[in-house]
């Protein structure tokens, strides 16, 4: 058995929509206004004018390395942003710490890191495993490159990018 449903009796003005597009008009001569008049612009002027000031802190831009105030590599390669990341934009390759360096009972550091930033979901996930807090998510919004290869940041432009984090690093703590 069908249903009826009553539809309702429409004015002559509804018939020719002029309540939504009197409505329309009314919004579109506001920002007219304030446009005219200098008052409350909306646009922003990209290049020149940018949200980094507004950002919130939560916000989760690309991921990044860092360093620590003495210049050493925070990251021990440990891979387990590469195992987490779930894109699989992360590449890293260990490597051994030579004979004879005082920090080699951290057993290894990352020979290449790479971050594919067309595969990245800046998910954060990266930046919540790593127990030596070697990678973080930057506020930049704006990645850019002009093909693909520009594209998968390499361990220099990382820490490039990254600059240096102050504070304790578990691997170099002499306790550990």
């Amino acid at each position: 058995m069908a249903i009826v449903v009553e539809r309702p009796k429409l004015t002559l003005a509804e018939k020719f929509y002029l309540p939504a597009v009197l409505a329309g008009l009314a919004i579109t001569w506001k920002h007219l206004k304030r446009a005219i008049f200098n008052k409350g612009i909306v646009t922003m002027q990209y290049p020149e004018e940018k949200w980094d000031a507004n950002m919130p802190d939560w916000y989760r831009g690309a991921p990044t390395l860092v360093a620590d105030e003495h210049g050493k590599d925070r990251c021990v390669a440990c891979q387990l942003c590469e195992f987490i990341c779930p894109p699989r934009a992360i590449t890293i390759k260990p490597m051994e710490i030579p004979e004879g360096d005082k920090w080699r009972k951290v057993e290894k550091r990352p020979e290449e890191f790479d971050i594919d930033m067309t595969r990245c979901i800046y998910c954060g996930l990266c930046e919540e495993v790593c127990p030596e807090q070697a990678i973080y998510l930057r506020k930049d919004y704006s990645i850019t490159g002009l093909n693909r290869a520009e594209m998968v940041h390499d361990k220099e432009t990382l820490y490039k990018l990254g600059g240096v984090r102050e504070g304790l690093v578990f691997k170099w703590n002499e306790l550990k």
